[in-house]
């Protein structure tokens, strides 16, 4: 039995990667902003009658609270064989997490770096410990910049290239952990997962929403590639990869800038220091 800690496992990507896990008897622990809806994930979880289902409150949106999570999780767990990096979000309007930095970047890249680099000594007491990002194609229209990361920073707003900005993010952060760990037996790679049916686009007119629907796959597809990264033997081996679904898994040269993303690691730390 593996311990795997999933974000945001209550709905979509989350849910069907944190099923596919516990229906082949593992120890799920699925962390959650909202705890109702975390205890409803789990109550379906534990129809399959396998596996073992855990919960945690996580918010990504607090600094200080993603803090105090890691630290509970390192207390009460021996060791963490895989952490799936999955929760994310999207808004078309500026908003503030708790600590005054923009919702996305906030959100998508700063709190999951600080969960994951606080866990990293619990995933290195796994046989073969992996970290999995969920990154997404958008990244080929992101930007690094740093000195825009506080809402109050961001001269002109635009919700898709701060989505983009945040998942190049995340693949560079990716990148530079693996070169961090090679060499161990922890790997980190992420991954597009495609363009799956969830809540976001059950939200449009029916119309937009039947038209969409042809061309979106079902969570399930990428929980199958989630899992087949965290214990596949073709991944045994393999460190800072970007694998996609529906699409070739093309990375722009700011996603394949080492330089930027040992850059942008350094920055991260010093800004997130007094959590660390």
């Amino acid at each position: 039995m593996k311990t795997i800690l999933i974000t945001g496992a209550n709905t979509g990507i989350g849910l069907a990667t944190a099923q596919t896990f516990v229906q082949d008897g593992h120890h799920v622990i699925i962390a959650c902003r909202n705890p109702a809806k975390a205890e409803q994930a789990k109550q379906h979880l534990e129809t399959f009658n396998a596996g073992k289902v855990d919960v945690i409150k996580l918010d990504l949106n607090n600094l200080q609270q993603v803090k105090e999570t890691a630290e509970k999780i390192l207390q009460n767990y021996s060791r963490l064989d895989v952490l799936v990096n999955n929760a994310g979000m999207m808004t078309p309007e500026l908003e503030t997490t708790v600590d005054g930095f923009e919702k996305q970047i906030g959100v998508n890249y700063l709190g999951p770096f600080l969960l994951t680099m606080k866990l990293l000594p619990l995933i290195q007491k796994s046989e073969q410990g992996r970290i999995i990002h969920l990154a997404s194609m958008m990244h080929a229209m992101g930007r690094i910049q740093p000195e825009q990361f506080k809402a109050d920073q961001v001269k002109k707003y635009n919700g898709v290239l701060s989505y983009a900005n945040s998942k190049l993010a995340n693949l560079l952060f990716s990148n530079a952990l693996a070169k961090q760990l090679q060499g161990t037996h922890v790997t980190s790679n992420a991954l597009h997962p495609g363009g799956v049916d969830s809540e976001i686009y059950r939200e449009l007119p029916e119309w937009q929403y039947r038209v969409i629907k042809l061309f979106l796959i079902p969570p399930a597809k990428p929980a199958e590639l989630i899992k087949r990264i965290a214990f596949s033997t073709e991944w045994k081996n393999k460190n800072g990869q970007y694998a996609s679904l529906q699409t070739p898994a093309f990375r722009s040269a700011k996603a394949k800038d080492a330089r930027l993303a040992d850059q942008l690691h350094q920055q991260t730390l010093t800004l997130l220091a007094q959590y660390l």
